[in-house]
């Protein structure tokens, strides 16, 4: 990555957010930071990418001038409802006459695991390892250089529609920006907030973004289930603005200036005073309860579908390591205690701090992991690293390039 230079371009529903930082010796920093409104996307995917690659150009072309430097290629996230997980495995012999496994056998039964029916127009995006099997020995993590006879991977594939990364990567292309890879939102997010430690003791990260809510779960620092729902902090935008008869506008400033999830500290009293907002054309008075009844069922029913899939994997009140909140949803004051109270575990709001100058923001997560991200990529290209860590769990499948 030339001159240890590295852009993060987040484009999500409701915002695209772009981040160029710099490594000075350990450490990296900002050197540019914009976030304009998007248009073109809905639930998270692209649909319409004339619209997109203008705010791409549009954003990038800010950032460019801000930095001083030409920018010719980025780390793009990829989000939305469309992307799912399924387990599969793959075994194959293993080729050396001494019976030593090597990287090719390695990347060999990878491959083979991606030979499954899946439905017309997906396709398989990335492999994470849950473990490898040799001849019956279960529970490897890194087969490189052990001796055996039969090589069996179990993992987890990650799937997509074709037509949404299509649009995607098209709209980024016709912007006249290269894209060195494209990552999954939810584990962008979780390459700038989660520690290893959380990782390996057992934890999920909620990212709850403007149209949708992703969920990823690790476990012995392996992405062990991911799942991503049609619902976000918009929802709650738009309960507000029909439950105080207002413009979605209005409801947007006031969730910002007076929503919360709990009473808290405030007592019922104090929870029926009238909060007054006075519009161009028309005022408008409402209380804290009548916020807290609008706002608490739409994030209860977020951390309900978090629950049941947690309860599918098995991992419902039982992961050390807490539940770690991010996105722009995760600013909601006292989200946190309801999600503790409703998950029973300890949780925590993720914010990143590896890049010095960027704001404590937990809505920044995904840029900041798309750069961090792309550091670990691009100081390995080409590299297939079987060890901990969502960036070093496959080979880089794909570089994009303008014609």
């Amino acid at each position: 990555m030339k001159g240890n230079i590295v852009t993060g371009l987040d484009i999500g529903t409701h915002t695209i957010k772009a981040l160029v930082a710099h490594k000075r010796q350990k450490d990296w920093e900002v050197l540019s930071y914009a976030q304009i409104p998007s248009f073109g996307l809905r639930k998270g995917a692209v649909v319409n990418v004339e619209d997109t690659a203008k705010n791409v150009q549009m954003i990038m072309s800010g950032v460019e001038k801000d930095c001083n430097r030409r920018i010719n290629s980025v780390f793009v996230n990829i989000g939305g409802s469309h992307l799912y997980v399924t387990p599969s495995d793959g075994i194959i012999s293993v080729s050396r006459a001494d019976q030593r496994i090597s990287r090719e056998d390695v990347e060999r039964v990878l491959q083979a695991t991606k030979a499954i029916n899946i439905p017309h127009n997906e396709e398989v995006l990335d492999v994470f390892p849950k473990e490898f099997i040799i001849d019956d020995q279960k529970g490897i993590k890194s087969p490189e250089g052990l001796t055996g006879i039969r090589l069996e991977a179990k993992v987890l594939l990650l799937c997509y529609f074709a037509p949404y990364f299509t649009n995607l990567t098209q709209a980024v292309l016709n912007s006249k920006i290269q894209i060195n890879d494209v990552v999954p939102s939810p584990l962008a997010a979780a390459n700038a907030v989660l520690t290893g430690q959380q990782k390996e003791l057992g934890v999920a990260l909620i990212d709850i973004g403007a149209s949708t809510t992703s969920l990823c779960v690790f476990e012995e620092g392996e992405l062990i289930h991911l799942a991503i729902f049609p619902i976000g902090s918009a929802n709650i935008t738009n309960d507000i603005a029909i439950g105080l008869k207002t413009d979605v506008a209005i409801a947007e400033s006031i969730k910002k200036q007076h929503g919360t999830c709990m009473f808290g500290k405030i007592g019922p009293e104090q929870s029926k005073k009238k909060i007054e907002i006075f519009d161009k054309s028309d005022s408008l008075d409402f209380t804290k309860k009548d916020l807290i009844d609008i706002i608490e069922p739409r994030v209860s029913e977020i951390l309900d579908l978090v629950q049941k899939e947690l309860k599918k994997i098995g991992k419902q009140e039982q992961l050390p390591g807490g539940i770690v909140l991010t996105g722009g949803g995760a600013k909601i004051p006292k989200i946190k205690e309801l999600t503790k109270q409703t998950l029973k575990l300890a949780c925590e709001i993720g914010i990143s701090k590896q890049i010095a100058g960027l704001e404590e923001d937990p809505g920044l997560a995904t840029v900041a992991g798309l750069a961090l991200g792309g550091v670990d990529f691009g100081e390995e290209e080409g590299i297939l690293r079987v060890t901990k860590g969502w960036g070093s769990k496959v080979k880089k499948m794909f570089k994009l390039f303008i014609p």
